[in-house]
């Protein structure tokens, strides 16, 4: 895979997505911020939803995506599996707490379950969540996922 940006920051992997909204959004964010990003199928929608690329707006084209038929599919891309971190709501450790590197593979769930628990568990030492102070589960997948990259940006322009 080679990538159309001249640097890439991060590479966000959305599994199964739901919500084309969310998945134009993201889209948006990833060309912001330069990000790849991958979606891992089944999705909940076709690409070609009129939603998905009315909320990418005209950022679309430039948008570096990539999609994989499966999770094993996805998974052959990884050069390097201790470089993928996963993010649920069901796990302690913060993404505060985790120095992020250039080409870092951020992994979210689908909307309305998250990541798998088999998942979780398996990579339970590269599990991060995003701490909540209000009185809500979680936050919407596209806010989620610009709060990690942007976070992630900001540690590679300031290392600790």
């Amino acid at each position: 895979m080679s990538s159309k940006y001249s640097k890439t920051n991060f590479r966000v992997v959305l599994i199964e997505p739901e919500i084309p909204n969310n998945t134009g959004n993201i889209g948006r964010t990833c060309v912001g911020s330069l990000c790849e990003l991958h979606v891992v199928e089944p999705l909940g929608f076709e690409i070609s939803d009129k939603q998905l690329r009315r909320a990418g707006l005209d950022y679309w084209p430039h948008l570096e995506f990539f999609r994989h038929k499966s999770w094993e599919d996805w998974w052959r891309h990884v050069d390097t599996p201790d470089r993928v971190f996963f993010f649920s709501t069901k796990v302690k450790k913060t993404f505060y707490e985790h120095q992020f590197q250039e080409g870092d593979w951020l992994v979210f769930g689908k909307e309305t379950k998250g990541l798998e628990r088999e998942v979780i568990e398996k990579f339970s030492n590269q599990c991060l969540t995003i701490p909540m102070q209000g009185s809500v589960r979680s936050l919407n997948l596209a806010t989620a996922v610009a709060i990690v990259a942007f976070e992630g940006i900001r540690q590679l322009s300031q290392p600790f």
